[in-house]
């Protein structure tokens, strides 16, 4: 495995290093931890900056840090940036900044040949105590999984941005402009479901479901904890947008890219008083399962069939868009 061969180290304040179905990197800096997150935004041009922010917080998070200090690296087309793009790139950027109270400190930007269409490397640094420190690791058997929301809210904002003549022509423009605004609502932060979550108490792992979606998360997560899944197929909402785009995109949802939900492993004690608060605060949520020993595997219980809980090569947004490419050469 290449994170065993080249990220090994042997500093020991390194508390959380590179490792599957681990969000981000924990340093020990004296009776504080300090989080450190990076991610790239290549699926979208639009709301490049928002997508940035959002996605780079999300990580921090599910450690229980505090987003804090951004920098960003911004890679810009040679041949259709203009000076109001620009603008309207880092117009974002600071608007999101300023609501997520982060500072952005720095970065680098230029103009290339190297792409061809904008591309945003984020860097966010966050704080937390080192008790706080929360990891998919941490997971234990018995624990209640709760998913908050539902599935692929990514790839239905990723959807509307870069296919949207397609889905205006088939369900109309109003269906569009909700497919647009995933990005906020149900919104692609889970900065919040995860204050929440933590607030509650019981809470032993979390985690982002990103790229691959429900699937690659959860496998990721058992691989990080040593354990085995139980997932009910029934309990795991889709959102009718999701539903409609998926049918016409031909995409599985469990396997579609789905910031904007968590993934919360926590003590049976604490699950009622957790589900409360979360929907108190309107954000949807459920028990979608419960770990169990390593030896019983990822499973998905469908209509009382209990099969392993299907895995893919490839997020399924980025097969359709790979399959547009074939069709277009």
């Amino acid at each position: 495995m290449l994170l065993g061969r080249f990220a090994a180290t042997k500093d020991s304040r390194i508390l959380v290093g590179a490792g599957i179905g681990l969000d981000a990197a924990a340093i020990r800096l004296g009776d504080r931890v300090l989080v450190a997150k990076t991610d790239p935004i290549t699926f979208v041009a639009d709301e490049i900056g928002t997508y940035a922010l959002l996605i780079n917080a999300n990580d921090l998070a599910t450690m229980g840090a505090k987003p804090k200090w951004f920098l960003a690296t911004v890679l810009l087309p040679a041949r259709s940036t203009t000076a109001s793009s620009v603008t309207r790139l880092f117009g974002q950027l600071h608007r999101i900044c300023r609501s997520l109270h982060v500072s952005l400190c720095g970065g680098h930007s230029e103009i290339t040949d190297a792409v061809t269409r904008p591309v945003v490397v984020g860097c966010l640094l966050g704080e937390c105590a080192p008790s706080r420190i929360i990891t998919a690791a941490g997971a234990r058997v018995g624990d209640a999984v709760l998913l908050t929301k539902g599935l692929a809210i990514e790839a239905v904002s990723i959807l509307a941005r870069v296919r949207p003549n397609e889905i205006r022509r088939r369900h109309g423009a109003r269906f569009l402009a909700r497919c647009r605004r995933y990005l906020t609502k149900p919104g692609l932060s889970v900065l919040k479901d995860a204050q929440i979550a933590l607030a509650s108490g019981g809470v032993h792992a979390m985690h982002d479901p990103t790229e691959g979606g429900l699937s690659a998360a959860l496998h990721e997560l058992a691989e990080a904890a040593r354990v085995g899944l139980r997932i009910e197929a029934e309990r795991i909402r889709i959102f009718p947008e999701t539903a409609k785009l998926c049918t016409d995109f031909g995409l599985n949802p469990f396997g579609a890219i789905s910031s904007g939900s968590l993934l919360i492993c926590l003590d049976p004690a604490f699950e009622r008083r957790t589900i409360a608060r979360l929907r108190t605060a309107r954000i949807p949520v459920a028990r979608i399962g419960t770990v169990v020993h390593k030896r019983e595997g990822v499973m998905l219980i469908d209509n009382h069939r209990v099969r392993p809980f299907p895995r893919f090569a490839v997020d399924e947004v980025a097969r359709v868009f790979q399959q547009s490419r074939t069709l277009n050469t």
